[in-house]
Parts: structure tokens; C-alpha cells; sequence
């Protein structure tokens, strides 16, 4: 086994060593590994579209090709190479396969086919059944969807490790001949990325390796090889994203020329989910007055213009996404669009049941009579279907998702009528947003919300279902359906075997066998 543990090492955390705790030489031998020090910091890496994780992982250099030196070039790749591990492109980490979960990012899988939207395919059939068996709760730790986050999310938090590690070193910053303005501005770009992959990680499997600088030996990454309370890695998150803020410069976007890298807007609104997630209501109202303060977003008047590959950056709605190009090497278009072409991803019965009549939400979204799903597609026509290599961008944060983040605040908090108000908004916008034939909705088509409605019940029923909708098949749903303590509930009704075990996603098998049983497993599991 060739630096398998030390992989998973350099993916998983930086923990404050244990003193005197050392790896037993029973187990150095066992693995055989080599040592190695994880860095993003050559652009010649990234060349590299694939590779197997049985040998060394994309980015994973050793000792003597790390230099103390980089120059500018060199920092401005190591911080875009931590943007990487967001996108969809196929096979960009490890060997691509399957079975690990990493031809593609498995969040339409872990997110929508979980929360009962999604079908893996528009005709049920035995390929890639680990993904039926997280749509049935039927999965096992070895299930490729936990591998695969887990492996994509620690790859960007490794990447964004190095990457803060030498910005934030005055010296080489100096070295590199690099502007301090500039400086600080990526540093806090990375600070984001690696507080918004834990933030995956801390939601979907509690407890977490904790990694806040690169691994320098073997027995640095066996010290790192446990996990920490999740309180500590929500700390750690809080953390990264204050010290980003005070590091972004105040505009809509931190780069005009680049407008897809991280801003101020983006890590106040990741603060405001933070909180959400936390049931800091005060918080999230605090955090969304700031960032509305800013004036930086506002719903857009088109429902789909948040998805039009042809208005990428130039709508008003997209808080967060990554910049998916076609025919660039080395590649970075959106591979959803090969799964589309083999006929996976298709909506479930009682998806589009919880569409109200004449909502043009759905269509948007999903094209049944022709098998089309034009959200992810970034086209209403088929002309990314079966397209690897798509310009899709992939949505991560919307001002729509921002509004019921901030309506839920309200109605948790008592303010019932405004909480009400920001419901209607986001339907407003729907009813208004004409046909994907042209035409315009009927009269009543998704008509306001009584805002003198005063029971707390009826008001979550309502924001439960508008997020439901709005934000279909954008991998919000499961998480929506955990925090509100209301996944057992809506998913048994569907004929699924969720339990109270599955509010946390087990830690992959995989990761428990390469650590010698250093991490552990989640209760149940």
C-alpha cells in the first residue's frame, strides 16, 4: 500500500500533537510509507487531471521539492488550487473511480437523492446502486458517498492549509515580491475555503480530524488521525471566517477581473449559515443586515438567470459559485453533464407533487417530457446533455436561500409578519418570472402568504415548502431536513428506513481501517 495513510493524513487535519504520543513502528511498517509533504504551491500539479490515490494524490510533493521561496505565481496557484475540490469536473482527484466516490462530487447524492427529490436515473437499474442504497437509508460505512465528500472536503482543506501557511508568513510574502494588499486579500480567500469545506464536514459526520497547518512527518500525521469534539471545529470556523472579513477589501466583488473568487459578501453570508446551522437567530439577522447593507445582491427578476450560463457573473442573485470553463486544460468544465447524458439524475413523484399548480419554479428546473434538467444544464435545451465538459456554473450560496435563511430567523425570534414578508418576496419573484415558453403565470399563481397569520406552525410549514422549491436540486434539501429535526418524520412518510442514526453520515470505512482505528465511528453505525 503505497502512502495510502499518509494521504488520508494530509487530507484529514491539523490537531495539536499529544505529547509523547508516537506511531507504533508496528504500524510504520504495516503501511510502508513514505513521507511526504502536501502542497498545492506548484501550478505543474494541477496540470495533472487525475491520479490514482494508491499513489501520490494530486498536490502530495516531496520535501525536496517544496520551496521556502515561491514566488507570486506560485502563491496566486496555490490559492486557486484550493478552489478546486468545489467544482463537478470528473475525475479530478484520486483515480477517478466509482467506487470511491470520486468520479464526481457526490453532493446531489448525499443532499437530494437522500432527501427523497432526486432518482439516480429516469429509469430505475442496478448502476451505481450505492447511490440507491443513500436514497433507500440501506447504506454501509464502505458506501462510495461518504469517501467521496470526505476526500474532497479534506483535500481542500489541505490545499487551503499551505496555502495559509506561507501567505501568511510575512517573509516569503515579501520574498515572493507579492503586494500586501493582495496578499492579505487571497489569505483571506483561503481562510473562507477551508472554513467552508469543515463546514461540510462538521454537518455531515459531527466529529472531524481538525488540520490547521501542513503535516511536516509521519508521526505529525498520526497525531492528526483522531477526531475532535465538533464544537472545536464550528470554533475553528467562526474563527477563519472572522479573520477573513477583516481581510477582504469592501466591494461586491474581491477581483473585478475575477469576479468567481471569494468576497466580503460571500463570508458574511457563510457567517449567517454558520449561525443558521447554530440556531443563533440573533446572529443570522445580524449578519444578513450587514451584508444587505452592503447592497451587493438582490433577487434577480428571472428565476433562471441565476443559472444562465450567458449571464455567469453579470446576474444580481449569486452570492457564491464555482467558475466551471469549457475547453480549458487542464479541464474545469462541469461533468454533471455526462451523468445527464447517461440518463441519471431525474426528479422524484413527490418532488414534483410539492410544486404548487402553475409554479414555473419546476420547469425551470426540471424538463419531464423530455428528460432535461435545465438548472443544472445552465440551457433550457439539451445542448449540455451528455456534455462533460459543461459551463455550468455550480451554485453554492443565492440571495433567494439568504431571504429564507433571514424569514426563518424572524419566525424563530416571534417576528411572524416579517418573516412572512420574505416568504412572499422569493414567491413574488417566482409567479413573476415568465414561462419557460414566454408566457406569463395565471392569476393566483402562488399568491402571498397571509402576513397576519400568527401561528408559528402554519409559518414553518410555509418556509419548510418555499425552500423546498425555490431551492430544488441545488443540495440543500437533506441538511434542511436535519437541522429541523424533521428528517425521520418526512422520510419514513416516503417509504424510506431513515432512523435517528442517520441525522450524521458515517465516517468512511475506509478512513477507519487506514488509521489503524485512531478515528472512530459515529453512534449506530
Amino acid at each position: 500500500m503505497k502512502s495510502t495513510y499518509i494521504a488520508y493524513a494530509k487530507r484529514s487535519a491539523s490537531f495539536p500533537p499529544t505529547i509523547g504520543r508516537q506511531a507504533p513502528s508496528s504500524l510504520k511498517r504495516f503501511i510502508k510509507v513514505k513521507i511526504f509533504i502536501y502542497s498545492s504551491l506548484l501550478g505543474l500539479c494541477l496540470l495533472l487531471a487525475s491520479c490514482n490515490m494508491e499513489k501520490d494524490p494530486i498536490g502530495l510533493l516531496t520535501p525536496d521539492q517544496i520551496s521556502d521561496s515561491p514566488s507570486e505565481a506560485t502563491l496566486k496557484s496555490a490559492v486557486n488550487s484550493a478552489y478546486e475540490p468545489l467544482r463537478n469536473t470528473t475525475g479530478f482527484l484520486g483515480d477517478g473511480s466509482w467506487d470511491k466516490g470520486l468520479f464526481i462530487r457526490p453532493d446531489f447524492v448525499i443532499e437530494d437523492i437522500a432527501a427523497g427529490d432526486m432518482n439516480k436515473k429516469w429509469a430505475s437499474d442496478g448502476d451505481q446502486a450505492w447511490m440507491d442504497e443513500v436514497g433507500r437509508f440501506s447504506f454501509t460505512a464502505e458506501n462510495p458517498a461518504f469517501n467521496g465528500l470526505w476526500t474532497y472536503a479534506f483535500e481542500g482543506i489541505s490545499r487551503s492549509n499551505l496555502a495559509i501557511d506561507k501567505l501568511s508568513n510575512p517573509t516569503i510574502v515579501q520574498q515572493a515580491n507579492m503586494d500586501a494588499d493582495l496578499a492579505n486579500r487571497m489569505l483571506g480567500e483561503v481562510l473562507f475555503l477551508r472554513a467552508y469545506f469543515y463546514f461540510e464536514l462538521v454537518t455531515n459526520f459531527g466529529d472531524v480530524p481538525l488540520l490547521t497547518k501542513p503535516l511536516t512527518d509521519f508521526d505529525e500525521a498520526y497525531e492528526v488521525a483522531v477526531r475532535v469534539p465538533k464544537e472545536q471545529i464550528w470554533q475553528q470556523i467562526n474563527t477563519d471566517l472572522q479573520q477573513a472579513e477583516q481581510l477582504l477589501p469592501d466591494t461586491k466583488y474581491a477581483s473585478e477581473e475575477e469576479p468567481w473568487r471569494v468576497a466580503l459578501g460571500t463570508v458574511l453570508a457563510l457567517e449567517a449559515k454558520v449561525a443558521l446551522f447554530n440556531e443563533q437567530w440573533q446572529d443570522v439577522l445580524l449578519k444578513i443586515d450587514a451584508l444587505q447593507q452592503k447592497g451587493y445582491f438582490s433577487l434577480n427578476s428571472n428565476y433562471f438567470d441565476s443559472f444562465d450560463n450567458s449571464k455567469k457573473f453579470k446576474d444580481q442573485e449569486v452570492v457564491f459559485a464555482y467558475n466551471h470553463t469549457q475547453g480549458t486544460l487542464p479541464k474545469n468544465g462541469n461533468g454533471i453533464g455526462s451523468l445527464l447524458g447517461w440518463g441519471f439524475i431525474a426528479p422524484t413523484d413527490d418532488f414534483v407533487a410539492s410544486f404548487e399548480a402553475n409554479d414555473p419554479r419546476l420547469d425551470y428546473t426540471v424538463d419531464r417530457e423530455n428528460r432535461l434538467v435545465y438548472k443544472l444544464m445552465g440551457e433550457l435545451n439539451a445542448a449540455n446533455r451528455g456534455n462533460g465538459d459543461s459551463p455550468a456554473n455550480k451554485i453554492l450560496i443565492r440571495w433567494a436561500d439568504i431571504l429564507l435563511w433571514k424569514s426563518e430567523a424572524y419566525l424563530e425570534t416571534g417576528d411572524y409578519p416579517q418573516a412572512i414578508r420574505l416568504i412572499n418576496e422569493v414567491r413574488a419573484r417566482a409567479r413573476n418570472t415568465p414561462t419557460v415558453s414566454g408566457g406569463k403565470a395565471p392569476t393566483g399563481t402562488l399568491s402571498d402568504r397571509n402576513t397576519q397569520v400568527s401561528d408559528p406552525a402554519l409559518i414553518r410549514t410555509w418556509l419548510m415548502q418555499e425552500r423546498r422549491t425555490e431551492l430544488g436540486f441545488e443540495s440543500h434539501r437533506f441538511s434542511d431536513l436535519r437541522r429541523w429535526q424533521t428528517a425521520e418524520e418526512v422520510l419514513r412518510a416516503m417509504g424510506k428506513n431513515f432512523n435517528s442514526r442517520n441525522y450524521l453520515y458515517p465516517v468512511p470505512q475506509r478512513e477507519i481501517d487506514l488509521s489503524g482505528g485512531t478515528i472512530s465511528q459515529n453512534v449506530g453505525y
